[in-house]
């Protein structure tokens, strides 16, 4: 008969006992440890973060070049997610017809389409196909959502790819309008946006944006 050493048994449990009493410890601060937050979209009054994305013909653009300018509004279309979205090309179309109004308040309007890295260039060249371009518009591409995950408009879910979203910025890159739409129809019209940049003291005339085009 094999006799054990006193006392074995109960070293053995207590050390069984704080072996679970330290998994359960780390078990409930990896659940309690503050996970990273996705960027959220900024607010008026906030500063809109700087980026740089490349225009059709190639050339990187930085928000912050052109703000140098004046006034910036910065339309997120859907980009890419599959087909050419109706409500972009409606949104579209409806800046392009106010462009001398945008112009003449001394604004500059980027559009960002994001997407897929894979044929995004193309696609947005077919996009904006047969349509005359704006001395004061930009088109930008957002391969893989670098910028829209930056500004927290992601739309994570299949054939998706961003709310779209409208910022007008003044041109110390300050917010002064945002709109993030959770529908694919609700967008803001141009008209809304040179409401913004009247009320921001922007008169008609008063400043001409450079003639730089893409």
């Amino acid at each position: 008969m094999k006799l054990s050493r006193p006392g074995s048994g109960s070293r053995s449990i207590v050390g069984l006992t704080l072996l679970a009493a330290a998994v359960c410890a780390l078990t409930a601060a990896a659940h309690t440890r503050p996970r990273e937050q996705p960027a959220a979209a900024p607010q008026v009054g906030q500063n809109a973060p700087d980026f740089s994305l490349m225009a059709l013909n190639g050339r990187p653009v930085r928000l912050s070049d052109e703000l140098r300018d004046g006034p910036v509004v910065l339309v997120l279309l859907r980009g890419w997610p599959g087909y050419q979205c109706p409500f972009c090309t409606r949104q579209f179309a409806d800046f392009l017809k106010h462009a001398p109004e945008l112009a003449s308040h001394g604004a500059r309007v980027v559009f960002v389409y994001p997407g897929p890295t894979d044929g995004l260039k193309e696609h947005a060249q077919a996009f904006t196909a047969n349509r005359r371009m704006p001395p004061n518009f930009l088109v930008l591409i957002d391969p893989d959502y670098a910028f829209t995950l930056a500004y927290g408009v992601r739309w994570n879910a299949p054939e998706e790819t961003a709310y779209p979203a409208t910022f007008v910025l003044d041109s110390k890159g300050t917010v002064r309008f945002v709109r993030v739409s959770r529908e694919h129809g609700d967008r803001v019209p141009a008209a809304e946006t040179l409401e913004v940049l009247a009320a921001m003291g922007h008169a008609p005339g008063q400043r001409q944006p450079s003639m730089r085009r893409e």
